[in-house]
């Protein structure tokens, strides 16, 4: 078994600790990021002297803030002077920049590979005395019309460390909700702060769900505009966009439902770091995911049935076509009929020397296909 295998083969059991032979055969952080930032600098995403990841590092003891914005061991050496913790928020840093900050905190080598690299599914993982949670975050795209090509959502991700006297969180793309989340924390809810570290990592994850939530009933303006747009009278392509649309809602299935997993074990096992209070508030947490859960199911088989009577009515309309196409081929065929047997030169014809002949003739096709067209009518083929 390989050394990523070790820990994540199996998202049952996240909670039981790394073999210790296992453990020191696993690299050193430091050693690992240098290897994470040579290849980083092969892809162009180098460090520079401008970009800080750095968003906001503060320090938080019995509910209050501390330190606000001190360099990151500066606020580590204060949080365990003032039996608090560091609550640092980073936003996509490089190998280089993170190496430092994983030294310093003691993360595990192969969740700093997770955090750098990003794309991952919605996971938890204890590495020794660190939980590491990924969420999915998900932001409904305005558009005007939804076409064939329109981004109707848009995913990113966020990293969660924790620690017994720290929180970090590392966010990929654009996801601006961590910051008033923060805010809301410090001035009006600072008694969750009071809990503890673990309280921040629940915060975060109440934050991604609640935009779960706002993501898919968002996501209901368009179905109600496909469907209207399918049964109204007048003739619509829309397979195209309600496939457009069945991708973009797979997007947001993706983000919910590995998560139901983790919310599940931090809400109902035991763990270090997390103390009884979280748990509970986790429960709701977990129990509210569920909820959206079944809300993008719905969205999704709505979706289904309206793709399927877009393809009746099409195929409807296809038969109805085809009706009228017979109608019409079976009226032209009298006069066709007609001047193909007038057409042959032979002397004796019927009525061939009358000189009424040719009226008659023309007035015996024109009633034939007025019937004709009169009865196709009646039954609606026309």
């Amino acid at each position: 078994m390989n050394e990523r295998d070790s820990s994540t083969h199996d998202q049952s059991p996240i909670l039981h600790r790394i073999p210790l032979t296992v453990r020191r055969s696993l690299p050193n952080p430091a050693a690992l990021v240098r290897r994470r930032n040579e290849s980083s600098q092969e892809t162009g995403r180098t460090a520079s002297p401008e970009h800080d990841p750095i968003v906001r590092c503060a320090v938080y003891a019995h509910g209050r803030i501390v330190s606000h914005d001190a360099p990151f061991r500066e606020a580590s050496r204060i949080a365990k002077e003032s039996d608090g913790f560091v609550w640092m928020g980073m936003h996509e840093p490089t190998a280089r920049e993170f190496e430092a900050i994983a030294e310093e905190f003691g993360l595990h080598p192969l969740a700093v590979e997770d955090a750098i690299v990003a794309h991952q599914r919605p996971k938890l993982e204890r590495y020794d005395d660190t939980l590491f949670l990924v969420l999915k975050t998900c932001r409904y795209v305005e558009h005007e019309t939804l076409t064939a090509s329109s981004q109707v959502i848009a995913t990113s991700e966020v990293m969660v460390f924790l620690g017994r006297n720290f929180v970090i969180t590392v966010r990929h793309g654009d996801f601006g909700e961590l910051g008033e989340m923060r805010r809301r924390l410090e001035h009006e809810d600072n008694k969750l702060l009071e809990l503890g570290p673990a309280a921040v990592m629940y915060a975060v994850a109440d934050t991604i769900v609640d935009r779960y939530l706002d993501v898919a009933n968002a996501v209901e303006v368009d179905l109600d505009e496909l469907e209207e747009s399918v049964f109204s009278p007048n003739r619509t392509q829309d397979a195209s966009r309600i496939y457009q649309l069945k991708r973009e809602l797979l997007e947001l299935k993706r983000a919910v439902s590995p998560l139901a997993v983790p919310l599940q074990t931090l809400s109902t096992q035991p763990v270090p770091l997390v103390p009884e209070p979280i748990r509970e508030s986790g429960t709701a947490v977990a129990d509210h995911l569920s909820r959206v859960h079944d809300t993008v199911r719905a969205r999704a088989d709505l979706l289904s049935s309206i793709l399927q009577a877009s393809i009746a009515r099409l195929s409807l309309s296809e038969n109805e076509d085809m009706r009228k196409i017979t109608s019409w081929a079976a009226i032209f065929a009298v006069p066709t009929a007609v001047a193909g047997i007038y057409g042959m030169n032979f002397d004796f014809m019927p009525e061939l020397h009358w000189k009424f002949g040719y009226p008659a003739v023309i007035l015996v096709i024109v009633i034939i296909c007025l019937l004709l067209y009169r009865g196709f009518k009646r039954s609606h083929w026309l």
